[in-house]
């Protein structure tokens, strides 16, 4: 890859908020930055005196940048945001923030509640909720949420249904201006308006009027010398700014810019592997462990150096105990060329018995003839070192598949190991053949962990049992015993939950009334 000249492709950037992406000499992303001017921040990476007074790490990312990108976009709240999304996508070797699973947040208000409230929360779940965000500021959130809720006399307590019995121990009212719908000094009518109104501020509709409002309240405090309300007032405005100005979600693979060169980084893998041409079709397993109950597994599937989304599988651990990697990647392997063999002998049930081919050449021979319904890889990849490896190559010989080439890349060092070789094989981090084996092993785990994430909103619906009043551990545990989840217990008459052991008639009527109100 040619270096750019710099000078020339500046004059194109704009003065405008935006993200950037600063690539090595082969072409892979190894800084992503935002900037509230794409122009002016980027011209200072190549001023002399840039390099001269910067740390050794800055230094060091200078040199290393051959060309670059930028993605505008509309303020600095995107801007935030898709520096976030591209870092978790790419895991660029000089950005440290962002590189964990941590999510912006977001502003729930359940509209089937009998009076809703403002809720922030990280996860969104499917429960017919309303939700608003990502928010990138979450201090500006805070304050935002609490002068809404101030303002509109919206409640702050969890009880699902508050009474007299909670206002008793509430002074809400009094501190927060609550509407104190627990005693019945609003109708349910009036304060749903009032929670449509925010909803509306919270899509950005009529923002304006109310800044204007609040500018206008401001000014009249500073002119009577209230000062300190006035600078209350100035916070506050910032503070809803930055929350509800319009931002985008970035999904993933969609306007996101690219950097993969599939072809060169395929024909340089199959060099170092030296396997007898490029891995077209490769296969990546990773396992993630949930709990000591609840191991997954994901396999991705890359065609010609790229994702093909279709051919991705995700896999329950069945017949491991406990977490044990090893145990459950043979079981995951097993799985995988079990059902490809069976189901192409089911496609071709004349063709079981070919004069001496090996397992491999007869799959092979099938694909070059259009007979085959799953293409074997050319090349299998399990994300873990000889442990894994020596696991999954075990079940690949009690089907007869050993022909298949098969590595594991462990993930501290990024080594490569091959079966019957002690040492690893170092490939340099510069290569594109160890980008693209990241490429395909991130991939596996982002997928894993999206099943994870999946199977955590799953037992987060169970928790919506924690919101009924009167739930207790116990209770809870002898209902989803009983019932199994919380749909089926929705679906129970009275009698039948109060049949539960350890439930008493009066809750179970309680509980009844709760889950038909939608809870």
């Amino acid at each position: 890859m040619e270096k750019a000249d710099f000078r020339i492709k500046l004059r194109d950037v704009p003065h405008q908020p935006g993200v950037y992406l600063m690539k090595d000499r082969i072409g892979s992303i190894i800084y992503v930055g935002k900037a509230k001017d794409l122009r002016k921040r980027m011209s200072s990476y190549f001023m002399a005196s840039r390099k001269t007074r910067a740390d050794a790490k800055t230094r060091a990312l200078i040199e290393a940048i051959w060309d670059f990108e930028f993605f505008v976009v509309r303020n600095e709240q995107e801007s935030l945001i898709l520096e976030g999304k591209l870092i978790k996508d790419y895991r660029p070797r000089y950005n440290v923030s962002f590189r964990d699973d941590k999510r912006f947040y977001l502003v729930k208000v359940n509209l089937l509640d009998p009076w809703p409230r403002l809720v922030m929360t990280r996860l969104k779940k499917d429960d017919q909720a309303r939700y608003f965000g990502p928010f990138a500021h979450s201090a500006a959130l805070r304050a935002s949420v609490e002068w809404l809720n101030r303002k509109f006399g919206l409640r702050t307590c969890r009880a699902f249904e508050p009474g007299e019995q909670d206002y008793r121990h509430c002074h809400a009212d009094v501190i927060r201006n609550c509407a104190a719908p627990c005693v019945g000094r609003i109708s349910r009518e009036a304060y749903r308006t009032r929670v449509d109104e925010v909803c509306r501020l919270l899509e950005g509709k009529g923002k304006r009027e109310m800044f204007d409002e609040l500018r206008e309240e401001m000014t009249s405090a500073a002119e009577s010398m209230h000062f300190e309300r006035a600078a209350l007032l100035r916070d506050m405005i910032q503070n809803l700014e930055l929350t509800l100005n319009p931002t985008r979600q970035f999904s993933r693979g969609r306007g996101l810019p690219t950097t993969v060169k599939p072809s060169e980084d395929l024909a340089e893998l199959g060099d170092w592997l030296d396997l007898p041409g490029p891995p077209r079709v490769m296969e990546c397993f990773d396992i993630s462990n949930v709990s000591s109950t609840h191991i997954v597994a994901s396999m991705v599937r890359f065609v010609d150096g790229v994702p093909d989304n279709q051919a991705y599988r995700r896999y329950r651990i069945r017949t491991v105990k406990g977490q044990d990697d090893f145990a459950s990647m043979a079981e995951v392997v097993r799985r995988r060329y079990s059902r490809i063999l069976l189901e192409n002998s089911v496609a071709n049930p004349d063709a079981a018995e070919q004069s001496q081919e090996s397992v491999v050449e007869s799959q092979r021979r099938l694909a070059r003839e259009g007979k085959a319904r799953v293409l074997l890889p050319d090349l299998v990849i399990v994300d873990g070192g000889k442990g894994q490896l020596s696991s999954a190559l075990a079940e690949l010989h009690q089907l007869q598949l050993h022909e298949l080439p098969i590595i594991g890349l462990a993930k501290q060092r990024e080594e490569v190991f091959r079966p019957g070789e002690s040492d690893p094989l170092v490939i340099p981090h510069d290569r594109g053949a160890l980008k693209l084996l990241q490429r395909i092993r991130d991939e596996a785990h982002r997928f894993a962990n999206s099943y994870n994430s999946l199977l955590l909103r799953r037992r987060m619906r169970e928790s919506l049992l924690d919101d009924c009043p009167g739930m207790t551990a116990g209770r809870k545990l002898i209902l989803m015993k009983q019932f199994g989840s919380v749909a089926e217990l929705r679906r129970a008459d009275v009698a039948l939950i109060s049949r539960c052991r350890g439930i008493p008639q009066a809750f179970a009527q309680s509980l009844h009334d709760w889950l038909h109100r939608g809870g």
